[in-house]
């Protein structure tokens, strides 16, 4: 969420809309585990895994996103596995949609990373409003 304020306040209206609704998809994930963790009567946390990064330009956001991302592909790729094989059908298929979405978020991250590499400036311009 800091991110896209961040970028709504310099005017870079079209990327700042793209990360709101991907932040808006992650709290929609950590609610639907934490309903799942108070199903399985457990107790959730509400502590981010690290810290929130501000002040950073869009090429640092991209980056810090990308590892995220990745991260999270990684650990709900495990998750869904141990789930299997623990026979918690219920939970491995909430990993693994969250999974998919999680794919999504890193390839729009890669992508647009990609093209400000390639393009520079003049990308960046095409993410304002």
């Amino acid at each position: 969420m800091a991110q896209h304020y961040e970028l709504e306040d310099k005017d870079f209206g079209k990327l700042a809309k793209k990360m709101k609704e991907i932040a808006i998809q992650e709290m929609k994930h950590a609610e639907a585990l934490a309903e799942r963790i108070l199903f399985l009567k457990a107790v959730p946390t509400t502590k981010p895994d690290s810290e929130i990064q501000k002040g950073q330009d869009i090429e640092a956001m991209l980056a810090t996103n990308i590892k995220l991302e990745s991260y999270a592909v990684k650990m709900y790729n495990e998750a869904a596995l141990v789930c299997a094989n623990e026979k918690d059908q219920i939970s491995k298929q909430l990993f693994e949609k969250l999974l998919g979405e999680e794919e999504d978020h890193l390839n729009f991250f890669e992508n647009t990373e990609d093209h400000v590499e390639k393009l520079g400036s003049a990308f960046i311009v095409t993410l304002a409003d």
